[in-house]
């Protein structure tokens, strides 16, 4: 193992679990894989080693140092042979809180050398998921989106007893893996991408369900509209630039009642009853329908190419994100 490379174990072979596995595998670090359910084991090391070499298609990745990743990738035989020596175990099973605390638990039984121990946890608090565990003090939350060895944000969040300095250094070893992490520094339901990704989409729903518009004009509406400003300056620093010179103070003066008209017509329902989840169903289903294989590889290039942009960007000496 290389200076400055961290040894990691990833408890949960499912998506979000195989995308860290395939994130620090493509930066040459190694990976041990556990699930306790097997099929979920199935085909983990081929699936992360498809995703790893799919990054350096992507120009995300060196195949060099992909290679050399995945010849330390390893399936643990247990939960104890796993964590044997992790400095990190990052924990990716169901969002399901009495799940994540056994979890936890016996994360804590056998893994006494790792410095930090996270949760993947996109909705439930870190301070509840550690909640049985003796040294709370290394436990947070790193939330990635999916998938997460493409796209660069991590939400960290600590938990009431986490030590600051464990932040720090899960935070370094994020930077090191190419995220960019964000402090959420209130634990709330959701934390905070997942939280806004959830108003979007109950409005997105909620035009499909009505009949406003379909799937497919739907999603080309949102991620050739606000999702590329929001890409470019997100939704604060896109407000503030679209009054010109006169910022935010200029852009509600002329724009909030307009936009409280809106929000008092926005749907408030908080959850989808069986007709309209099979309404919703059949719609996605309709406009997408037996194009997954291509849509998941034309979707990547689409990332890809897009943070080659910012990156470049950030390159010649901007710094919006």
């Amino acid at each position: 193992m290389s200076v400055g490379q961290v040894r990691v174990a990833v408890v949960g072979a499912g998506d979000v679990g195989r995308g860290w596995a395939a994130m620090c595998v493509a930066h040459g670090w190694p990976v041990s894989v556990f699930d306790s359910e097997a099929h979920s084991l199935s085909n983990a090391v081929e699936d992360i080693a498809t995703r790893a070499r799919a990054l350096i298609e992507l120009g995300r990745a060196d195949p060099a140092v992909v290679e050399s990743g995945l010849a330390q990738l390893s399936v643990g035989r247990s939960l104890l042979d796993t964590c044997r020596g992790a400095q990190w175990v990052i924990e990716a099973g169901p969002e399901d809180l009495k799940l994540k605390q056994k979890l936890f638990e016996a994360i804590e039984s056998v893994a006494g050398s790792a410095r930090a121990v996270t949760s993947s946890a996109s909705a439930l608090k870190p301070g509840d998921i550690a909640a049985r565990c003796l040294r709370q003090e290394r436990c947070l939350v790193a939330h990635p989106l999916n998938p997460p060895e493409l796209i660069p944000l991590v939400e960290v969040v600590p938990g009431p007893m986490t030590d600051g300095a464990i932040v720090e250094v899960v935070k370094g070893w994020l930077h090191a893996l190419g995220r960019i992490p964000v402090l959420i520094r209130k634990q709330v339901p959701g934390n905070v991408a997942t939280r806004i990704a959830a108003a979007v989409w109950r409005e997105a729903i909620d035009l499909v369900l009505e009949g406003v518009i379909d799937v497919d004009d739907l999603d080309r509406a949102v991620s050739l509209g606000p999702a590329l400003g929001w890409a470019a300056a997100g939704p604060h620093l896109t407000y503030h630039l679209a009054a010109g010179p006169r910022g935010v103070s200029g852009f509600l003066q002329h724009l909030l009642q307009t936009f409280e008209m809106i929000w008092s017509d926005l749907p408030t329902w908080t959850q989808l009853e069986p007709e309209q989840q099979r309404k919703l169903i059949n719609a996605i289903e309709k406009a997408y329908a037996e194009r997954l294989a291509e849509l998941r590889p034309a979707r990547d290039r689409r990332l890809g190419a897009i943070l080659r942009g910012m990156e470049e960007a950030r390159l010649g000496g901007e710094s919006t994100t």
